[in-house]
Order: structure tokens, then C-alpha cells, then sequence
């Protein structure tokens, strides 16, 4: 078991580690590692090549082809087409290279030690961060310990709700944000049986955004739709996937904002805790996502309100206690500025709880 991180311990590792100090991110394929590193790094300004070293045949795809420097009459490499001629620094990513053939593995070695491919050096202040793929599905190169011991290694374990705070700003269908939120064994395919794991397709982060983008806009999902999610998740999750769109669907916030309020309330008599748990992060997380015109905020906090005097009408108190925690904890600013400017009486409402505490 490796030293586990989520992306706030990646972007904190990122923010401290010195750009000499190579590291090494391992963890299953379609977590997000190229991607999430692509975002951190446009914040600061660098430009990330990827390089997938699990396609490159030989050492000249990584260091660019030889030729005769008429100048000294010696052989020289062309740079590749990613080489930085500009001097600025970039951040290199090495994806894949447990999957490198060893003798590409031996160039990366020079690259990981001295920041040289071919005697050339990269711009001072160049990073290097390298993926692998750990586990015991993979068709693996094992790599030199003298390798290995030029990176700083962490096994990369993003949480579900990380990943639900993008899909939702990235506005992922709902369906498949709220059946992750329920299932989140089914985010990685965590949740399969051991005899399932023998199908060709399994789930993963990526292949939830590409049923994200077949089904979105779509209503009521025919059951051939059923047979294209399969050969994006595999049919166990598909299977699960359908069952919850057909029969399990719980109220998400956009039911509650803008819903039939007689129908909604109806609904939300129905409901446990971890129901209305599951109600109260999907309006957060909604709030937190989407840009409202003024039609849209008067019908929201008119309903949000009618929702918040329901939580407070309970027999119990934990749901409200849940919501009140989601508007206190400060994993949510844009849902909590939309209270204070939009929902005056729910805000003193609010505040009153917290005192009684």
C-alpha cells in the first residue's frame, strides 16, 4: 500500500515538492490523472506535454531521429516536436511508463536524473511527474529500483466527492451524478462482484463522462440505451445504472428548486436520513454549479425555504442538522453566497438553528 492522496493532498504535494524532485502518481486508469495535472498547471501558467510512453517503439520517439551536423561532422538528434525552443519551463508527463519498453525506459532514466534527452537540457524549472498503472489487470514492465528511486511515489486515490463537485460544475447529467452519489462503489468499478470482473468493459471516471454525453438532454432513456452504456461501463453497471433511473430515483435539486411544491412535499414524507442527506448535497451542489437569472433565484429561494420549514417540521432534527453543517462548513462558498443575498428569512432561519445548538 503506497502513501494514498486525494487531489487536495496532490495540489498541496504539487505546491511544496522543489521542480527537481520528480514524482510519480500510481493508481487505476481513468482517475484523472492527466487531466486534473493539466488544470493545476494552467493555473500556474505551464504548459503540460503529455507523452504516453506505453506507444513509443524505441528510444528515437522519445529523443527525436539522428543526423549529420554538417558543422562538426558528427551525429546529432533533432529535438521532438514537443521540445520547449522558447526557454520556458513546461511540466513533462510521463504517462504510462510502467507500460515502456525497457529501452525507453533507459532514456528516461538520463531525463529523470539530469533534466537531459540527447545532451540537451530542459529550461530551468521544467517538472517531470510520471503515471503508472498498479495493479494486477495490467500488462506491466517491472521497473529498476534505480528508477523508481528518482521519484517521489504516491498512490492517487481521488474521493467520490471530489469527483461529484466536478460533475457537477462540468454539468454531467444529473442521472449520472445522483447514481453515483448513491452507488459510489460503481465510480471505479469497486462495487462489481469478483466474477464480473472478467468483462471487457468495467466503469471508470472517464467512461461515466462519455454515458454522460450520450444521455444528456435525453428524457425517458429507451432500453436500446441500455445495450450503448454497456459498452462504455460494461453490463453489470449499466444493469445497476438502469435499475436506478427506472425505480430508485430520489429528488435531486432541481425537483425541490423549481418542482410542484404539493408533489415534492408529498415525495419528501417518504424519505430517511441518508434520503434527505442525499437531497441536501445535491442542492448544494447544484447552487454551487449553475449561474441563475433572476426568474430562476425568486423560485429557488421561495422553495428552498418551503424545503428548509419541512427539514424543521421533522419529528427529528438530523436532516436540518445535515443541511446546516453543508452551509457552515465552507465546501460550498457559492451555495452559502446565494443564501446570504437571495434568501434573507432562510438566512436568519439558519442562523437561529446554530444558536440553539
Amino acid at each position: 500500500m503506497g502513501i494514498r492522496i486525494d487531489i487536495k493532498g496532490l495540489r498541496l504535494i504539487l505546491e511544496s515538492t522543489p521542480s527537481e524532485q520528480n514524482i510519480m502518481l500510481t493508481g487505476k486508469h481513468g482517475i484523472g490523472k492527466s487531466r486534473i495535472l493539466s488544470y493545476y498547471f494552467a493555473e500556474k501558467g505551464l504548459n503540460v506535454v503529455s507523452l504516453f510512453l506505453g506507444q513509443m517503439s524505441d528510444p528515437g520517439d522519445l529523443i527525436g531521429l539522428p543526423y549529420k551536423d554538417d558543422k562538426t561532422g558528427k551525429t546529432d538528434f533533432m529535438p521532438p516536436y514537443w521540445w520547449p525552443h522558447d526557454g520556458k519551463p513546461i511540466v513533462l508527463f510521463l504517462d504510462e511508463l510502467n507500460r515502456a519498453r525497457p529501452e525507453v525506459l533507459q532514456t528516461v532514466m538520463d531525463l529523470t536524473l539530469n533534466r537531459k534527452l540527447a545532451g540537451k537540457s530542459l529550461p530551468q524549472g521544467s517538472r517531470i511527474i510520471s503515471a503508472v498503472n498498479d495493479g494486477d489487470e495490467y500488462q506491466l514492465t517491472d521497473l529498476d529500483p534505480a528508477l523508481v528511486s528518482r521519484f517521489n511515489i504516491y498512490e492517487f486515490c481521488p474521493r467520490t466527492d471530489e469527483w461529484l463537485q466536478w460533475a457537477q460544475e462540468e454539468k454531467l447529467d444529473n442521472r449520472v451524478i445522483d447514481f453515483i452519489k448513491q452507488n459510489s462503489d460503481m465510480l471505479d468499478g469497486e462495487g462489481l462482484k469478483h466474477e464480473d470482473l472478467g468483462l471487457k468493459k468495467t466503469p471508470d471516471r472517464r467512461a461515466w463522462e462519455r454515458v454522460s454525453q450520450i444521455i444528456s438532454g435525453k428524457g425517458e432513456l429507451a432500453f436500446f440505451y441500455k445495450t450503448i452504456i454497456a459498452g462504455i461501463v460494461g453490463m453489470a453497471a449499466a444493469s445497476r445504472f438502469f435499475d436506478f433511473c427506472s425505480a430508485n430515483r430520489l429528488l435531486i435539486a432541481q425537483d425541490v428548486l423549481f418542482g410542484d411544491a404539493s408533489e415534492v412535499t408529498k415525495t419528501l414524507s417518504t424519505y430517511n436520513l441518508p434520503n434527505f442527506a442525499f437531497v441536501n448535497e445535491s442542492i448544494f451542489r447544484f447552487l454551487q454549479a449553475e449561474s441563475l437569472n433572476d426568474e430562476k433565484k425568486k423560485t429557488a429561494s421561495e422553495n428552498l425555504k418551503k424545503y428548509f420549514v419541512f427539514l424543521e417540521k421533522l419529528s427529528t432534527k438530523e436532516a436540518l442538522a445535515h443541511f446546516v453543517k453543508l452551509y457552515s462548513d465552507g465546501s460550498y462558498k457559492k451555495a452559502v453566497l446565494f443564501i446570504v443575498e437571495e434568501c434573507d428569512p432562510l438566512l436568519d432561519d439558519i442562523e437561529r438553528f446554530i444558536r440553539s445548538i
